[in-house]
């Protein structure tokens, strides 16, 4: 009997033991799980925050890319326009004195004649003066001529050597300057105007457009020609709808 109760005894420790053995190797599977799941959410946000990140590394060197490459030309583009200034300028300067080499050449001519006719010089001598004075003249007046063309030139340039390396200045259009608009496209926002190079107009110049002293907007100057341009209606300020006949004048006139 005592035996049976030993046995019992023993089964019911056993039990007891295996239980609580149970209860502890579950306790630890379920740590194990948690502690599972919460690193395989951990890896898998760190997989989606490295996809992200990568993905934004991505974009961010294909626009330092893009901007490298926007910048080389436009050091390109600049590096040109400064060659051409200087160029211009050398030339402005040869011209000019070129001009007054000819024109010291006609006050001497002219003082000649005039001492020749004061000494009773031939006919023809006075005919050969005369033809030299005015050889002079067509010679100051086609160098006066090169010289115009060359200083709008020259001033162009600058205008486009400026954007480059001053973008927010604004550029002046000649103080007299009055043009006329001649064709309208309300859609995409254009003008043509009556007045192009011949008259002093730069590329990215803005003009205010009136009728009747009143103020209907501003357009930015596109496209230059010889006696025309181009411009687009600034946003932002179309106080109204520009039609044919506006009246256009400079926003920033040089002094």
């Amino acid at each position: 009997m005592l035996i049976r109760i030993s046995l019992i005894a023993a089964i019911v420790l056993g039990l007891a033991v295996a239980g609580l053995n149970f209860t502890m190797l579950k306790d630890k599977v379920t740590t194990l799980q948690t502690n599972l799941k919460t690193e395989t959410e951990a890896h898998q946000k760190f997989e989606t925050d490295y996809r992200r990140t990568k993905s934004d590394l991505d974009k961010t060197n294909a626009v330092l890319k893009t901007t490298q490459e926007t910048l080389k030309a436009t050091e390109e583009e600049k590096n040109k326009a400064v060659e051409a200034a200087a160029a211009q300028t050398k030339r402005a300067e040869q011209l000019a004195g070129d001009l007054k080499k000819t024109r010291d050449e006609r006050d001497d001519a002219q003082q000649q004649l005039a001492a020749y006719k004061a000494t009773g010089m031939t006919p023809q001598q006075a005919a050969n003066a005369n033809k030299e004075i005015k050889r002079l003249q067509d010679t100051i007046a086609t160098q006066e001529t090169e010289m115009k063309l060359l200083s709008q030139k020259l001033m162009k340039t600058e205008n486009e050597l400026a954007i480059y390396t001053h973008p927010e200045r604004h550029v002046p259009l000649p103080a007299n300057l009055k043009g006329l608009v001649l064709v309208t496209d309300p859609k995409w926002n254009f003008v043509v105007l009556n007045v192009g190079e011949d008259q002093g107009i730069l590329k990215y110049g803005e003009l205010l457009v009136n009728r009747n002293g009143k103020l209907v907007a501003k357009v930015r100057i596109s496209t230059v020609e010889k006696g025309r341009s181009v411009a687009n209606v600034m946003p932002g300020w179309q106080l109204g709808e520009v039609m044919e006949g506006d009246q256009v004048i400079p926003a920033y006139p040089a002094s």
